[in-house]
C-alpha cells in the first residue's frame, strides 16, 4: 500500500465512523468477563520512528567506527553496560534506565508483521489500534478503548491525553491524524492533544472574560447550529451528542482546580531540572502530574517527524546518541517518582516503538520492502554511514513497569547474529495489546457492534495476555 492509497482508505473510514450510530457492546454467545484491573492509569512512552533494539535494550556484538569497516559486520554501534538486574546488559547511554530496570520487565521478543511497503505512520496506526489499515471504519486508538471501557478516573481530567506529537506542520500529518482519534466511539473519547508540554497550562486556561453564563450561551448556540445542519454534516445523532459532551467536558476542566496539574512550572526546580532534557523529558514530567491527578491514559512521544529523531536513515549512531540523552534521565525519573509515591503498582508504564532497525536488512529476510537507507555502502567511509539505517520488523524491545508486571525480569530472546529474529517467547501485537488491556481490567475479547458486526479490542478477539509477565 502506497501513501496515496493509505490516505484515501483512512479518509473513507473516518467518514464511515462519523456516520455510524451509537456503538453497543456486542451480544456474544458468552458474556465477556473483565479481569480485575491491576492498573488504573497507563503511560505509553512512544519511541516514534523506529527505535533500534540493538542500539538500546537488546545490544549485540559491538564494533567501533573504523574507516573501511565492512557494514555487514556492524550489529551495534554502542557497547553494552550492566543494569540493576544481575547479568543483564543494555546499551551505553541508558545508564539511568539501567539503574531502575529491576523495577520492571524487559521484553526482547516483541514481533511485528512485515506490512510490505514500510510506511511509518501505517505501522504506527497498526500498533496504536491493533488493526492493519485499511479498515472500513476508523479503528479507535488504544487510549480511546481504555477511556471508553474504563471511563475517567477524575471527571475533570481528560481520560485520554497525548503529549508531544504535532499534527500540523509535520510530514505525514494526515496519516498521523488517522489514528490520533477515537473512531466510532465518538469525539468525547478522543485524545486531548498537547504538542508542547511547557505550554499545556495555556490549553486549560479559560479565555479572558469567559464566564459560565457566556459559555452556556455559546454552547446553546453551537448546539442549535449542529441540530439545524443538513443531515450527516456533523455526523450521526450519536456523533453529534458525543461532540457536545466533549465540549461539556472541556468546560468542566476549565473550571476545575485540578487543571493546575497541567502547569509544570509549579514543579519544584530540582525535580523540573531532572526531567528537563527537552520536550520529551518535560512530557514525562507532565505525565506524572496528570497521572497523579487522575488521567486514565497518557501517551508521551518523542514525536514522529520523517527523517528526524528515531527515524534514522543516515547518521544513525550520532542521532541515537542524542535521543538517548533526551529519554534516559526523564524515563528513569518517572519510574522512580511513581515508585516513591506509591503509584507504580497501580500505574502501567510501557515503552515501545513501531519496529526496530538493522544495518543490512529492510523488513525481514526475504521481504520485498523497498530499501530506504540513505547511507548505502559496503564499507564505512564516514561517520554518517555508521548506524542502523534500515527498518527491521522481525523483533523489537518493549519495557514495562508497574501495573502488576514482574520486577527485575527479562522475557524473550533474539538471535545473537543477523538476522536478529526472535528465538524464544515471541509476543505478537495482538498479545501485547491483550496484556495491556488485561492489566487495565479490560477483556481482550471486548467488542462493540459496528455496522452490525463485532469490532474487537484485539483483532477478531484473538489476543491472549502473556500471564508470565505478571507477578
Amino acid at each position: 500500500m502506497q501513501r496515496r492509497q493509505f490516505l484515501q482508505s483512512m479518509s473513507a473510514a473516518s467518514m464511515a465512523a462519523m456516520a455510524s450510530g451509537a456503538p453497543r457492546l456486542w451480544a456474544a454467545d458468552e458474556p465477556v468477563s473483565h479481569p480485575e484491573p491491576k492498573a488504573d492509569c497507563l503511560i505509553l512512552l512512544w519511541m516514534a520512528g523506529g527505535m533500534a533494539a540493538p542500539e538500546t535494550f537488546d545490544p549485540k556484538r559491538y564494533l567501533p567506527f573504523e574507516k573501511g569497516l565492512p557494514v555487514e559486520r556492524v550489529m551495534s554501534t554502542f557497547p553494552s553496560i550492566p543494569t540493576a538486574i544481575d547479568g543483564v546488559e543494555i546499551s551505553e547511554g541508558l545508564e539511568n534506565i539501567a539503574s531502575v530496570l529491576d523495577r520492571g520487565t524487559l521484553i526482547r521478543s516483541h514481533v511485528l508483521p512485515d506490512l510490505g511497503h514500510i510506511l511509518h505512520s501505517r505501522h504506527q496506526y497498526h500498533w496504536h489500534t491493533g488493526y492493519v489499515p485499511p479498515q472500513t471504519v476508523a479503528a479507535p486508538h488504544l487510549g480511546a478503548w481504555i477511556s471508553k471501557v474504563r471511563g475517567p478516573n477524575n471527571p475533570a481530567i481528560p481520560a485520554f491525553i497525548d503529549v508531544g506529537q504535532r499534527l500540523e506542520g509535520v510530514g505525514e500529518k494526515e496519516e498521523l491524524k488517522a489514528f490520533h482519534q477515537a473512531g466510532f466511539f465518538g469525539t468525547e473519547y478522543g485524545p486531548f492533544l498537547l504538542p508542547y508540554p511547557d505550554q499545556a497550562i495555556d490549553a486549560v486556561r479559560p479565555p479572558e472574560g469567559m464566564t459560565s453564563e457566556r459559555f452556556r450561551n455559546r454552547y446553546q448556540q453551537f448546539q442549535k447550529l449542529v441540530q439545524a445542519s443538513p443531515l450527516g454534516e456533523f455526523g450521526s445523532s450519536y456523533q453529534q451528542e458525543s461532540m457536545m459532551r466533549s465540549i461539556e467536558n472541556a468546560h468542566r476542566l476549565l473550571n476545575s482546580p485540578d487543571r493546575k496539574a497541567f502547569d509544570i512550572t509549579l514543579e519544584p526546580k530540582e525535580s523540573y531540572d531532572q526531567y528537563n532534557t527537552g520536550r520529551f523529558g518535560l512530557g514525562c514530567l507532565l505525565a506524572r502530574r496528570l497521572a497523579e491527578s487522575g488521567a486514565r491514559f497518557i501517551e508521551v512521544t518523542t514525536e514522529y517527524v520523517p527523517f528526524l529523531h528515531w527515524d534514522t536513515h543516515e547518521n544513525g549512531h550520532t542521532t541515537v546518541e542524542r535521543m538517548k540523552k533526551e529519554i534516559d534521565r526523564p524515563i528513569a525519573q518517572l519510574v522512580r517518582d511513581l515508585d516513591e509515591r506509591g503509584m507504580l503498582d497501580r500505574t502501567l508504564v510501557v515503552l515501545a516503538s513501531e519496529f526496530s532497525r538493522d544495518m543490512m536488512i529492510e523488513g525481514v529476510p526475504g521481504s520485498t520492502a523497498r530499501d530506504q537507507s540513505r547511507a548505502r555502502t559496503d564499507k564505512l567511509q564516514e561517520l554518517k554511514q555508521y548506524g542502523l539505517h534500515r527498518h527491521f520488523t522481525g523483533s523489537s524491545s518493549v519495557l514495562m513497569f508497574g501495573g502488576g508486571i514482574k520486577r527485575g525480569a527479562v522475557y524473550g530472546e533474539t538471535a545473537p547474529e543477523r538476522p536478529c529474529l526472535v528465538t524464544k517467547n515471541p509476543i505478537s501485537l495482538e498479545d501485547m495489546h491483550a496484556t495491556i488491556y488485561t492489566a487495565m481490567g479490560i477483556s481482550p475479547k471486548t467488542a462493540f457492534d459496528v455496522e452490525k458486526r463485532p469490532f474487537y479490542a484485539t483483532k477478531d478477539g484473538h489476543g491472549k495476555a502473556v500471564m508470565e509477565l505478571f507477578s
